[in-house]
């Protein structure tokens, strides 16, 4: 009879009751909630002074320029002011001082102040007169209505991508198939390094303590190693799901907390709209750009690409903690776990940067056979799917890497039962 289900049991039982786990499970989400959140929460709670600023406008012609806002009052001065009459008067944040005709000259405006001013207001001032100017130019012309024909002539180009499938036509979006594709990229090939160094660093724990001699005597090799791979895999989906609720109820409750809530009518309606077929034309209250992106989310396949990434993300954790495992078995301390390393490193690397190139040319050469090499499928084809990917492609990948996986669990489990039984003992190139 198998030992495996008591093996991921144990492993499991034992790995989430640990404190740390419990810690890091909790804070990890909080703190990520907080430092995506830290810019919004500053513009919510860091209300400035207001700044007071002194226009020396020693031309007479820039007196309306600048109007007041929610940060910057300003006063105007026609008469000239020396530069040390500023330097005695540390009251304003700044003096503006325009010496000419900047039509002209545009480097006769000069800002004075006591401390370093900051680029929002350097980029508020120039904003404003680069206007101005640019309004007088176009008055100098005397060219009747001369910006209302400039105004017409800028024009934005909406453009509607159509893919043909078997269920018909499909609005899609290039934007959106790239992002999902990195996204989940980016997804797997964090988690790869997160759980298969736990993987590594539990046979290293198991072959430095000993007890697991005593387990390989009773227990496969095989089974050992896929009960320990698969019981690490459940603890990382376990984790995964809990941050996923933290995160939803931490933002919908500090969003609620600082008066930007997350969940609110107009978001019902539009995630109802989007599951429910033409709700996009009968909902008035979504307006048509929001109604052009609801179309163009309806037309990408989510079913498809969430069995996928768990499909991938599964069967690419399992080949590359059957390689960590491998490496933690095959050394004797830390310092040589970083040669093994490099190599495994370098694979994950290399298909995370293919990952990237294919968002451009998805059916290329290169992206075709790394989305079927089984170490960089589950990286490759993820980037690929978004852009419309045969059915029989996706089940050569994943028959290809779920028979790699299960083969490198294999070796990794001789592996490991040679690295257990003959600790402390210099291993043959046959053994």
């Amino acid at each position: 009879m198998s030992k495996i289900p008591l093996i991921i049991e144990s492993e499991y039982k034992t790995r989430v009751q640990k404190k740390s786990f419990i810690v890091m499970t909790i804070l990890s989400p909080v703190l990520l909630v907080l430092i995506c959140c830290i810019p919004i929460l500053i513009q919510v709670f860091n209300t400035a002074d207001v700044r007071n600023v002194t226009v020396v406008d020693q031309t007479g012609l820039y007196r309306n320029v600048f109007e007041n806002t929610d940060e910057y009052t300003f006063s105007y001065l026609d008469s000239p002011t020396t530069t040390e009459q500023m330097r005695n008067d540390a009251q304003p944040y700044a003096y503006v001082v325009i010496t000419g005709n900047l039509l002209n000259n545009p480097s006769a405006l000069a800002i004075y102040s006591h401390k370093q001013t900051t680029t929002g207001f350097e980029s508020h001032i120039r904003t404003c007169m680069e206007e101005y100017l640019r309004e007088q130019k176009l008055a100098s012309f005397d060219i009747p209505n001369l910006q209302e024909i400039i105004d017409e002539s800028n024009i934005t180009l909406n453009i509607t991508s159509i893919r043909f499938d078997e269920e018909g036509d499909t609005q899609t979006s290039a934007d959106f198939a790239s992002f999902i594709g990195m996204a989940s990229t980016l997804i797997i090939y964090i988690f790869l390094f997160m759980y298969g160094g736990m993987v590594m660093a539990s046979v290293m724990q198991e072959k430095t303590n000993r007890i697991v001699e005593v387990m390989v005597s009773s227990v496969k090799p095989f089974d050992l190693m896929l009960g320990k791979i698969i019981s690490v895999g459940l603890v990382g989906l376990t984790q995964i799901a809990i941050w996923i609720l933290l995160i939803f109820g931490l933002m919908v409750g500090l969003g609620a907390a600082v008066g930007i809530p997350l969940l609110t009518s107009e978001s019902a309606s539009i995630a109802q709209s989007l599951n429910t077929a033409g709700a996009m034309t009968a909902t008035p209250a979504v307006n048509p750009e929001m109604a052009e992106m609801m179309q163009t989310l309806s037309g990408i396949n989510f079913t498809q690409i969430i069995v996928c990434l768990v499909l991938y993300f599964i069967g690419g954790y399992i080949l590359y903690a059957s390689l960590f495992a491998a490496i933690g078995s095959a050394v004797d301390n830390d310092s040589d776990t970083n040669q093994f390393m490099i190599p495994v490193t370098i694979i994950i690397l290399f298909a995370f940067y293919v990952g990237l190139f294919s968002v451009e040319n998805p059916d290329g050469g290169m992206a075709w056979w790394c989305s079927m090499i089984p170490f960089t499928s589950p990286i490759v084809m993820m980037v690929r799917i978004p852009f419309g990917v045969g059915i029989w492609e996706i089940i050569l990948s994943l028959v290809v890497l779920y028979g790699s996986a299960i083969a490198m669990t294999w070796v990794a489990g001789r592996i490991y039962r040679i690295g257990i039984l003959m600790y402390g003992k210099k291993v043959s190139y046959k053994e």
